[in-house]
């Protein structure tokens, strides 16, 4: 497949948007806290885990490049840490969690993420190993992304995964690889995390099957220029990562230059459009995902120019 080599963002930019995306995480760090009617109530106590885990995953991503500086490295591992030790109370809540839904895979993909780090729970891994024992286990019904997902976990852990990677994969939107104008929303970003599952959040791209590799190469400029187009800057962001993770990538510098400038002055990213205004609290609800994306895109953009010669 002949891929045009697009016009390269510069590095400066690329690592400025990590740079400031990461104080303003560091800087909200309590709105991540959970509250006691978090804790007292399961489906709130989901809902507030997934945006520890999101902030867990992108401070694990941004270790593992090893492009950021000292002063971003030092908020990164403090951020780890913070999320380890107060959030989950050394893994306390995951281990709660654990022994009131054994069959819920949550636990598990985050304690992968700290596990990797050498944070270490000893009831909670003994809670884990037991409903993996089970045929439930694997008959969990969930979305093929999903699935994905639980299985890079287990491989994390150095677990054996209950499922196939290429029957996962295969399942999945983009495994079939239909029709490229189908893409909307939701769509989106199933494509996005099959790609985040398949190489373990950008580790190893390798782990992308050609054929769909190329069906990326082919149809992502689009979809790019459509939800810039938009001012969709939370799934922007997640297929400006998905670009680094090709073998070549397709999307021009100008759509990370548009992407830098949505950017507000304090380094949050609104999710579309402008920033929200209102109570600090609510907006913090809306942004996070968008700036913790931010930060991912930087470092592994970062990280590819450097390698490719950008700097």
């Amino acid at each position: 497949m002949t891929v045009l080599t697009p016009a390269p963002a510069p590095p400066a930019l690329l690592h400025s948007v990590g740079d400031r995306a990461l104080a303003w995480l560091d800087s909200h760090r309590d709105y991540f806290r959970l509250t006691e009617t978090d804790m007292a109530r399961g489906d709130a106590l989901l809902e507030r885990l997934k945006p520890i885990g999101e902030l867990a995953i992108n401070m694990r991503m941004l270790f593992r490049e090893g492009v950021v500086g000292s002063r971003q490295r030092a908020r990164a591992g403090s951020l780890l840490d913070f999320a380890w030790r107060e959030l989950l109370d050394g893994g306390n809540v995951l281990a709660s969690h654990q022994h009131n839904e054994p069959f819920s895979p949550v636990a598990l993909e985050m304690y992968a993420i700290f596990h990797e780090l050498d944070y270490r729970h000893p009831g909670l891994e003994t809670a884990l190993a037991a409903p993996r024992r089970t045929v439930t286990w694997q008959a969990l019904e969930m979305q093929p992304c999903r699935r994905l997902g639980v299985l890079n976990a287990e491989r994390r852990m150095g677990l054996t995964p209950s499922g196939d990677f290429a029957e996962a994969t295969a399942a999945t939107w983009l495994g079939r690889r239909p029709e490229p104008w189908t893409v909307h929303l939701h769509i989106a970003y199933d494509i996005t995390h099959t790609v985040f599952h398949l190489t373990n959040w950008g580790e190893d791209p390798s782990r992308i099957p050609a054929p769909l590799a190329d069906y990326l190469q082919l149809y992502l400029p689009a979809w790019a220029m459509d939800w810039a187009e938009l001012e969709h800057w939370d799934l922007l962001g997640e297929l400006l990562i998905v670009d680094a993770c090709l073998p070549h990538p397709t999307l021009d510098g100008q759509l990370w230059e548009q992407y830098a400038a949505a950017q507000s002055a304090t380094g949050a990213m609104p999710l579309c459009g402008r920033m929200p205004e209102g109570d600090p609290s609510d907006v913090f609800d809306i942004v996070h995902h968008p700036t913790l994306v931010a930060a991912f895109a930087s470092a592994m953009a970062t990280s590819r120019s450097l390698s490719a010669g950008g700097a």
